[in-house]
């Protein structure tokens, strides 16, 4: 009966990142194997845990792709984040969303002078009224 070898512990967080660009050109299986993301079964044969090292990276990364992620209000609706993109519409119009106003902390009847550059758009927004 083959001796079960002490697996040490996966590799997590910053380490981790570096150490998955120090592998370059390896595949994401020897990555994940190197990296300590791999069992072994009683006949002594290897298996990589692919997902747990997926899900390790993206942690280290700091992305969440869960649904339930933490949005600061408190009640699970943070609604989508702020992209830094915007497309126009089919009838013309550039719509900011709430991400973007909310981060400004721009209230409504707020007003803004539109400057037009060569490849940009600048809202300034207009002194209130004393």
């Amino acid at each position: 009966m083959p001796r079960k070898r002490k697996q040490s512990k996966p590799i997590t967080g910053k380490d981790l990142v570096a150490k998955v660009k120090q592998l370059g050109d390896l595949t994401r299986e020897e990555k994940a194997k190197a990296c300590g993301y791999y069992s072994t079964d009683k006949d002594g044969l290897e298996r990589v845990k692919l997902m747990a090292f997926l899900n390790a990276l993206l942690d280290a990364e700091g992305i969440n792709l869960d649904n339930h992620s933490s949005s600061g209000n408190g009640n699970g609706r943070g609604g989508r984040k702020a992209s830094y993109r915007v497309s126009v519409q089919s009838n013309g119009n550039l719509l900011l969303g709430s991400a973007y106003t909310k981060e400004l902390d721009v209230k409504p009847g707020d007003e803004f002078e539109i400057s037009l550059g060569r490849k940009h758009i600048h809202l300034n927004k207009v002194a209130e009224p004393s």
